[in-house]
């Protein structure tokens, strides 16, 4: 694609196309650039210009084995859609690829996690989640559970449900009350916290004993589900102390709530395992899971249910009156089960264990930088928290506008890296890069991470 036809097509997308999570009426010739990605390779993708870049992100922490195995995919697409293109999981109708595919899942998922129900993305499984444990506790005769309980700062999705269980004004206000009650809780993010909770039994009994208070505040007998990542998105990669999540299991079965671990993001490989809980003794009775499940190459979500939850939805005459059209969609499940299946194949979690400890002390170097104030993460996934001009280590508007929206994005851009920079109270600056990255792709973004934080360091 030449330039002149890639600005038409920025131009085009300007007047047809409403981007997620953007400011739409501040694209255009006057405005901000638009970044039209043409194709993709290994773990880099090309714009319409193209220009390369390696994709520090995996899409959206979607595309876990990069951009090279389009062949294999389109292999197991066709053959499904020589067979089958379409068949809803409704009304006593299954297919095969969705039966396989959810045998092959209760082979990998946490401890007593057999069943799954499928959906189309992140969010419906998490609103799933929810309204399985609804159904849960009212099957048991307790109706009246019908409170959450989530963590300041995180995210689980952007419908109407989802949207209750994050604390975040600017998301939530335009859409006026929640649809769920949620009560919200600490993170585990220590940076700026005391001396003394850097003790990670000293940290873990604090946020126990604060979560517990709000339990009883609340009153137990209305709480219906805690839900946490096993490390947090929001907020920058934030990882949990020790004993945090056998923690969370002490709770929920002395109160009788359900656990969810959203594993959206952490799941399939990018922490190095096939469920990031399992990283930290998490023993949850439901998992959410989308994105790396397909690596990219399809829409999924799934919600996956422990025996004991399945045990009492399943009682004879009851309804589990909820569902999606393209939920367990043939196309998608087989390529997700075609994705299961090179990931065993190629040793793709091999490949992060092999290189997690390299990349966590190339990602520990940048603390060194003055605008580094902390580094938090695991796996193939690490955030840089950034520290500015004013004396509480906030960013005055001109900095903010200088460094966080100008100068850090457009230089790693420039340098050939696709990262995300946030820009919200506490600025970040995070990556998340294909599993598949080998030790010098993995030395390369951070080599690009340090020059670009070293210039805006200057700066400050």
């Amino acid at each position: 694609m030449t330039t002149a036809t890639a600005q038409l097509a920025a131009a085009t997308a300007q007047r047809h196309l409403l981007l997620h999570m953007t400011a739409n009426g501040s694209l255009g010739p006057e405005g901000e650039d638009l970044l039209v990605v043409q194709r993709g390779e290994g773990p880099y993708v090309d714009d319409a210009d193209g220009r390369r870049y390696i994709d520090g992100l995996s899409g959206l922490y979607c595309c876990q084995l990069g951009y090279s195995y389009g062949p294999e995919f389109a292999e197991a697409a066709e053959r499904q859609l020589r067979e089958l293109c379409y068949s809803p999981l409704w009304t006593g109708s299954a297919h095969p690829s969705a039966i396989e595919l959810a045998e092959r899942l209760s082979r990998i998922a946490p401890v007593d996690i057999e069943h799954t129900f499928f959906s189309s993305g992140g969010a419906e499984a998490v609103e799933t989640a929810w309204k399985i444990a609804r159904r849960y506790h009212a099957l048991r005769g307790e109706p009246g559970r019908t409170k959450a309980i989530a963590r300041r700062g995180a995210y689980h999705g952007l419908t109407i449900g989802t949207l209750s269980l994050t604390d975040d004004p600017g998301l939530t206000e335009p859409y006026g009350p929640p649809a769920i009650d949620t009560r919200f809780v600490s993170n585990t993010n220590r940076f700026g916290l005391a001396p003394e909770y850097i003790d990670d039994e000293t940290f873990t009994a604090r946020l126990l004993a604060e979560l517990e208070a709000a339990i009883l505040a609340e009153g137990p007998e209305t709480i219906a589900m805690l839900i946490a990542e096993p490390v947090q998105n929001r907020g920058g990669c934030i990882t949990p102390p020790q004993g945090y999540w056998p923690g969370l299991r002490a709770l929920a079965d002395r109160y009788g709530f359900l656990l969810v671990a959203d594993e959206v993001i952490t799941a399939f490989g990018r922490l190095g395992e096939w469920f990031g809980g399992d990283r930290y003794g998490a023993r949850p009775d439901i998992v959410t899971v989308a994105k790396g499940i397909t690596a990219g190459y399809a829409p999924m979500g799934a919600t996956l249910v422990s025996n004991r939850v399945v045990d009492v939805i399943n009682r004879p005459g009851a309804v589990l009156n909820h569902g999606y059209t393209f939920a367990g969609h043939p196309l998608s499940a087989a390529i997700a089960l075609r994705n299961l299946e090179i990931m065993e194949r190629d040793r793709i979690l091999d490949n992060v264990h092999g290189l997690q400890d390299h990349l966590a002390n190339r990602m520990a170097s940048l603390t060194d930088l003055p605008i580094v104030g902390d580094v938090r993460g695991t796996g193939f996934f690490y955030s840089c928290e950034l520290v500015g001009d004013l004396d509480d280590g906030g960013f005055s508007d001109l900095a903010r506008a200088g460094l966080i929206v100008d100068l850090i994005p457009r230089r790693l851009r420039e340098a050939g890296l696709l990262a995300r920079v946030y820009n919200r109270s506490a600025p970040l600056v995070q990556i998340a890069p294909p599993l598949i990255s080998d030790r010098a792709l993995l030395d390369r973004i951070a080599d690009i991470l340090a020059v670009t934080l070293a210039e805006a360091s200057a700066r400050i």
